[in-house]
């Protein structure tokens, strides 16, 4: 088995904000008097769920919640520890934002287990800021650190989002009506994707800080509850956004409404000019037999 290929970073954490990077011999030699014990891996790869069942020591269904592609976000407490799955907006180069993808995390006393199957970049900056030595701390410090930003990359994607209502608002008046209708449609489509996982991301945030685990202090879980207030304000802003461009696309079929009656009407008039007159020119074209 080719375990090196599952896995994606690895460090023995000194609980001063840096750590030690490791490899797997170190993993299978590891126990819990070592310090806390990182281990990220990626799903993809069949020796993942091969350690994940013969090493681990997890249960079936933690194991299987690791592996699961195509979960919702989530918290679970257990006698073995804490399951926590988020999802943060995709930010892979060439991908869709809102093509949202997930991070699960197992957080026991003395171990923290992470599995993607995409690229997390909420789990990069972890490891720069380990490298940097400011890093997390401890395992209710990891998962404040991943929560806090994941909710600022989801932040600036939702600021894009309202600022691109805004736009359409002021050029409802104004611009070509296919490309108006084209772009509202792209935007609720996007609103409508986001708020599918932040919203119950919002609710798993919230339960977090009513659960009482050892892995999360007072002070973690104020963090945790702040960040959950940000989630829910996120959920708030998608569905004005979503409103907004709903109340636009209306403004947007009335005034097509509108151009095609005054279109109509102005037919109508022509029709009563130009019929009279060409009644009256077929009259007066017509060969009568006896004149």
């Amino acid at each position: 088995m080719t375990e090196k290929d599952a896995l994606i970073y690895a460090y023995l954490l000194d609980g001063k904000g840096g750590g030690e990077v490791i490899d797997w011999p170190a993993i299978d030699n590891w126990d819990s008097s070592q310090g806390l014990l990182w281990i990220h891996l990626d799903s993809k790869m069949p020796e993942t769920r091969i350690w994940l069942e013969k090493q681990s020591g997890l249960s079936q269904i933690t194991q299987e919640s690791l592996l699961d592609q195509g979960t919702r976000p989530r918290d679970i407490v257990s006698d073995q520890g804490l399951l926590v799955i988020l999802r943060g907006v995709n930010c892979n180069p060439g991908e869709d934002p809102e093509d949202m993808v997930a991070i699960r995390m197992f957080f026991a006393e003395h171990r923290i287990i992470t599995t993607r199957y995409r690229r997390v970049m909420a789990i990069q900056d972890i490891d720069k800021a380990i490298n940097d030595r400011k890093g997390p701390r401890s395992a209710g410090d990891f998962l404040v650190m991943v929560a806090e930003r994941i909710a600022d990359r989801m932040g600036d994607i939702i600021a894009d989002l309202e600022d691109s209502v805004d736009e359409i608002e002021d050029t409802v008046l104004t611009a070509e009506s296919h490309e108006l209708r084209s772009k509202l449609a792209d935007l609720r489509r996007k609103a409508i994707s986001l708020r599918r996982y932040i919203a119950p991301q919002r609710d798993v945030l919230f339960r977090l800080v009513q659960e009482r685990v050892s892995l999360i202090n007072d002070v973690d879980r104020a963090h945790v509850r702040e960040i959950a207030e940000r989630t829910a304000r996120f959920v708030e802003d998608i569905d004005s956004a979503r409103d907004r461009a709903s109340i636009t696309q209306e403004e947007l079929n009335n005034k097509l409404s509108e151009q095609m009656n005054r279109a109509m009407y102005n037919l109508s008039i022509m029709a009563a000019i130009f019929l009279p007159l060409g009644l009256l020119t077929g009259l007066l074209g017509i060969n009568v037999g006896c004149i």
